[in-house]
């Protein structure tokens, strides 16, 4: 068992965290804002704390006595904030509780990241490969996005600082969609699962990526155990197998993405647009979860 602290563990994807590594025999640490009454977090300690606060938060990582850290905490959603306040919260953040968990003597420290580093929201944003994997330049266009990749060269930083000392890992988790929300509840984004895929323009901002939570906790809990046997400071994408999506994407992505008619031709049948390839050769992860057939026993449990 690994004493693990979750910051942001009340958080959408905290909450399916704190729940899927606490069912794998954790013990588990949530810190937060505020406590949170979620049934996810039953089996969970929790903690509430200004994570801004680089000394408390120093001081709280310290006695938690952690065996590793998962750095979820940060405004969440590009663009829910104004520029400025995105840039320096999530980086703030980076700083606070990475930095905090080195010095509180953490020796697993794990961040998560976000596709949206690559840039696929810029203007004539055209790559030069499908699928986008982890060797695909990042070009962040906006403040979240560069606050993610700060926490990954946060992460770096550290790395230089404290060498094999310390183990790191980033992770950039796809469209996170929770286990309600196949059953129709709705998403991070206010629409169902059923709305995304019945309207391909929601789902275009994200070049129709998603991930299962559960499948979230499951990479996480395989990448704690092989910390200590790849690589120092590796990131991975965390994806499903296939596009959120009815059509293929060679079709799909040239309609929203001017000029990538060449590049995406590879994404025939229901291949995603990004690639989980990395987690498979290096941990030995791969995703459970795919929407179909998520939606198919949603629908069964509701007509039961």
């Amino acid at each position: 068992m690994t004493r693990i602290v979750i910051t942001g563990g009340a958080g959408r994807l905290g909450r399916s965290l704190v729940a899927g590594l606490t069912a794998r025999g954790h013990e588990v640490l949530s810190f937060d804002r505020a406590l949170s009454a979620a049934p996810e977090l039953r089996g969970a300690q929790q903690r509430a704390i200004d994570l801004c606060d680089a000394d408390a938060t120093s001081q709280a990582l310290a006695e938690s006595a952690a065996d590793a850290l998962i750095h979820l905490a940060a405004i969440a959603v590009p663009f829910s904030a104004p520029e400025d306040v995105i840039m320096r919260t999530n980086a703030g953040l980076a700083v606070s509780v990475l930095g905090g968990a080195v010095a509180a003597g953490i020796p697993n420290i794990v961040a998560a990241s976000s596709p949206t580093v690559l840039g696929y929201g810029n203007r004539g944003w055209v790559p030069d490969r499908f699928p986008l994997d982890e060797q695909t330049p990042p070009q962040p266009g906006n403040a979240y996005a560069l606050s993610k990749l700060v926490i990954e060269d946060t992460l770096a930083m550290l790395r230089r600082q404290t060498g094999d000392d310390v183990r790191y890992a980033a992770f950039r988790p796809c469209y996170v969609i929770a286990p309600e929300e196949w059953a129709g509840a709705p998403t991070q984004q206010g629409h169902t699962v059923h709305e995304r895929l019945d309207d391909p323009a929601l789902s275009a901002p994200a070049v129709f990526n998603y991930v299962d939570a559960r499948d979230v906790a499951g990479f996480v809990d395989t990448l704690l155990a092989a910390l200590g046997e790849i690589p120092n400071g590796e990131t991975f994408f965390v994806g499903a197998d296939d596009a959120l999506a009815r059509e293929p994407l060679a079709e799909l992505v040239p309609r929203f993405f001017p000029g990538t008619d060449e590049v995406a031709a590879v994404l025939t049948g229901t291949s995603p647009a990004f690639s989980n390839a990395k987690a498979g050769r290096l941990l030995g992860w791969h995703p459970q979860y795919l929407w179909r057939d998520q939606l198919q026993t949603a629908r069964k449990e509701q007509l039961a």
